[in-house]
């Protein structure tokens, strides 16, 4: 655990030597420490946490959730976490699964940022340190998830022959599940009684590669940018503008790992005319310039 000075504490993931990077945190109705606290924390590793039921509260940078059965926080590396009480994951059943990148093969070294290019880790790379991201599971997915995550715990509870390889696969088929959720917002929005959050999502995907500004979107949706402003922050945790420049990054990261098109080519892409604000944006996100991400992702110094 490292801690600056009046900062929160930042968490990282240390393995004894052989062991496999992942954990599994199983969150059983009244099976909580009722002593136990966490205050205000970072960790610099990803994490998913995936409640089964309702009840209780989860804190993320600023916001406070309501827990609902289906709830999946995608937690970043450097997403802050907020304080934490006892009682207030005391009534929920849910998972946590922790794990560095180094998890999925020696060519995702944890220490070097080029773990941001992998494509099942796109929905962890966010920058601000804003806080974990919420994702809903539909209702008729939540067997399977609940089962896939049971199945890993016990490969790295259990140790039987093989369970390296088992623990890698579960642990693919849940990042291929978050990003397939992350993917589609908006459907996911819509599926769940947010007409208007979806329409605003909607807006974005197809309007991103343009210049988009709040006052486009809400526009667009028919309502007005205060209103829009503060029902986005209130359901999401984000403002319109955050969400604008996270689209763009996820696909600025998707064009400069998989293709060579120049710098410039990508920012105005991915709605950025200006060359130099591009580089701006995208180094504030990812604390880099455009072309040591590129570098970092093909495994050059």
């Amino acid at each position: 655990m490292a801690v600056g000075r009046d900062q929160p504490a930042t968490y990282s993931m240390l393995p004894a030597p052989g062991e496999l990077p992942v954990t599994t945190w199983r969150l059983a109705e009244h099976g909580w420490d009722t002593t136990a606290a966490f205050e205000e924390h970072a960790h610099d590793f990803p994490g998913l946490a995936y409640f089964q039921s309702t009840g209780g509260r989860l804190r993320t940078g600023r916001q406070t959730w309501p827990i609902e059965a289906g709830d999946l926080f995608v937690v970043a590396p450097g997403d802050l976490m907020g304080h934490l009480d006892a009682g207030d994951l005391a009534s929920v059943r849910g998972w946590g699964v922790f794990f560095t990148a180094d998890a999925l093969g020696p060519d995702v070294p944890g220490a070097h940022l080029a773990w941001r290019t992998h494509p099942l880790l796109f929905p962890f790379v966010r920058g601000g340190a804003i806080g974990a991201l919420r994702l809903r599971v539909p209702e008729p997915d939540r067997p399977e998830w609940t089962a896939r995550l049971q199945a890993l715990h016990d490969e790295l509870a259990l140790r039987r022959d093989g369970y390296r390889e088992a623990v890698l696969a579960h642990l693919v088929l849940l990042l291929v599940g978050v990003s397939r959720l992350a993917a589609d917002v908006a459907g996911d929005l819509r599926e769940n009684s947010e007409p208007l959050l979806a329409e605003v999502f909607d807006v974005i995907e197809q309007r991103y590669p343009q210049p988009l500004s709040l006052r486009d979107v809400a526009a667009a949706v028919n309502i007005s940018p205060g209103h829009l402003t503060s029902t986005v922050r209130r359901r999401t945790g984000r403002t319109v503008q955050e969400w604008i420049t996270e689209r763009r990054m996820v696909q600025a990261r998707r064009l400069l790992a998989a293709t060579e098109l120049p710098i410039s080519a990508v920012g105005r892409q991915v709605g950025f005319p200006d060359s130099g604000y591009f580089a701006r944006a995208f180094g504030k996100a990812h604390g880099m310039s455009p072309g040591q991400w590129r570098r970092a992702g093909s495994g050059r110094r």
